[in-house]
C-alpha cells in the first residue's frame, strides 16, 4: 500500500486520524468533506471542539481500498496546511 503519515493507525481493518487542529477543525472538516463528496466516499466522523476523528473504510468491500488511502493522503495534506 502507498504510504500515509504516522498519524494513522489501523484498527480492525479501518484507518483513523486524530489531528489536533485547535480552532480550525470545522474548516478542515469542510475541506475534507468536499473532497470526499467528489470521490463519492463517505468517511465516518467524530468531532469535539478541536479534535477530529475520521474513520475510513470502503463499506461495500468491508475493508480498506486504494480509495481510502487516497483520501487519507489528502487528509494528511489538509491537516498539514492548517
Amino acid at each position: 500500500m502507498e504510504e500515509i503519515s504516522r498519524g494513522w493507525e489501523a484498527i480492525c481493518g479501518k484507518s483513523s486520524e486524530q489531528p489536533c487542529l485547535l480552532l480550525f477543525a470545522f474548516g478542515f472538516m469542510t475541506r475534507v468533506a468536499l473532497r470526499a463528496e467528489k470521490m463519492n466516499h463517505h468517511p465516518e466522523w467524530f468531532n469535539v471542539y478541536n479534535k477530529v476523528r475520521i474513520t475510513l473504510i470502503t463499506h461495500d468491500v468491508g475493508g480498506l481500498t486504494k480509495k481510502d488511502i487516497k483520501l487519507a493522503q489528502f487528509i494528511d495534506r489538509a491537516a498539514a496546511s492548517v
